[in-house]
């Protein structure tokens, strides 16, 4: 088994590109061509499809198989009281103050694009909080009231912090199990998971449909998203899949792009029903992509990264401000600089440029140094700050 003690500084470099991925996804939502978001601009790009579609496919699994690995670390450092009370305080304290002070000015700038309120973001606040009803498509959330927007994440991990709990401590006890994931088998390794996907995909989606953001009634979406978790919590307790992924690395990065091709001709090239059974094919080759450019990703993360970088601490630490930040400065910059007609290109960029300095500012001079602010952050309190390893929190995204 995994030694606890080991640091697996590949899937904090992962985190943190992952993240970095996750601010050029949200600044590509506004600019994509036919893909709603909060806030649009007049810019907009049909070829930029493709790409956000061959990201979209695994990014969110990608964040959650993460997150699983890092909670094998911290469950077997801390135990099961000290793991669910930091699971609880990383991330419930940053979902409310996120709520209630940095996710307000997305929902404003949204329902201000959609004509549903005149400008003037303390009338809106007066509103905002008054927690009723809005107008139906005002905002994203509307209809609750008040939205979480991107830190959707957080409450979806929250719950399957703790539904890890009773799995882990059966974990423990299963030497069959431990013993299975040490002698895995490479075609173990690309088949099985994809088996549960396949159930949930026949029987969950017809449903209950995609995901509705709102963890509630939300099972199709639990299902995937908590499998994934789980299998980053089995990987990294040995070391036997990594050697496999070493082994594949090479015919893994080929077969990702080959494998979203296949997606590409099912989902948009061939007409519906053309063939037999070309639903249920369609799944297979959905679930199929995924899994397979996981692997891939992981596989190069565990031949690259894997090294001890002087600028991993700070940015392992820094990702979950940045999170937490990010999507509220990209929505604000989009509709202000679009006031402007920079243009197609000028526009992003600036966005991009002005979303980047706004997170590193706000962490490196208000958030990391201020002893209040930091757990509203999910940050440790100064006096208790130790090197950083996988047991941090991985946050996400809409």
């Amino acid at each position: 088994m995994q030694s606890i003690t080991q640091r697996r500084h590949d899937i904090d470099a992962l985190r943190v590109l992952a993240f970095g991925l996750l601010i050029l996804y949200h600044l590509g939502m506004a600019y994509v061509a036919e893909w709603g978001w909060h806030v649009k601009s007049s810019y907009q790009s049909e070829p930029l499809q493709l790409v956000m579609l061959a990201v979209n496919q695994w990014r969110m699994p990608l964040l959650f198989l993460i997150s699983g690995a890092a909670s094998y670390f911290l469950f077997h450092k801390l135990g099961t009281g000290d793991y669910l009370l930091r699971r609880m305080k990383q991330l419930l304290i940053p979902l409310a103050f996120g709520m209630l002070v940095v996710v307000p000015p997305q929902a404003y700038y949204e329902a201000l694009s959609n004509g549903f309120i005149e400008p003037g973001y303390l009338s809106f606040l007066l509103k905002y909080f008054s927690f009723s009803p809005w107008p139906e498509n005002a905002f994203a959330g509307s209809e609750f009231g008040l939205t979480w927007n991107h830190l959707w994440y957080l409450p979806y991990l929250a719950c399957y912090a703790l539904a890890l709990i009773p799995l882990a401590l059966w974990f423990k006890h299963q030497r069959w199990l431990g013993r299975f994931i040490e002698n895995i088998k490479s075609w173990q390794l690309l088949i099985l998971p994809l088996v549960p996907m396949m159930v949930y995909g026949l029987v969950l989606f017809p449903r209950f449909g995609g995901i509705n953001y709102a963890v509630v009634d939300d099972w199709y979406t639990h299902a995937r998203f908590f499998t994934y978790f789980f299998c980053g919590y089995l990987l990294v307790s040995s070391n036997a899949p990594w050697e496999i992924l070493a082994r594949l690395r090479n015919r893994l990065v080929i077969a990702a792009p080959l494998t979203f091709a296949l997606y590409l001709l099912f989902d948009r090239v061939l007409p519906d029903s053309s063939i037999p059974a070309q639903e249920k094919m369609l799944f297979i080759v959905i679930y199929t992509n995924r899994w397979v450019w996981l692997l891939a990703v992981l596989a190069c993360a565990y031949r690259f990264l894997n090294k001890q970088f002087r600028w991993l601490p700070y940015a392992t630490e820094a990702v979950y401000p940045w999170y937490i930040l990010h999507q509220t400065i990209t929505v604000i910059a989009v509709y202000q600089l679009g006031q402007l007609a920079l243009g197609p290109i000028l526009e992003p960029l600036l966005v991009l440029l002005i979303t980047i300095f706004s997170c590193w500012a706000s962490y490196e001079f208000i958030i990391r140094r201020n002893p209040v602010l930091r757990p509203l952050f999910g940050l440790k309190p100064i006096s208790n700050i130790e090197p950083i390893a996988v047991e941090t929190p991985i946050p996400r995204s809409s």
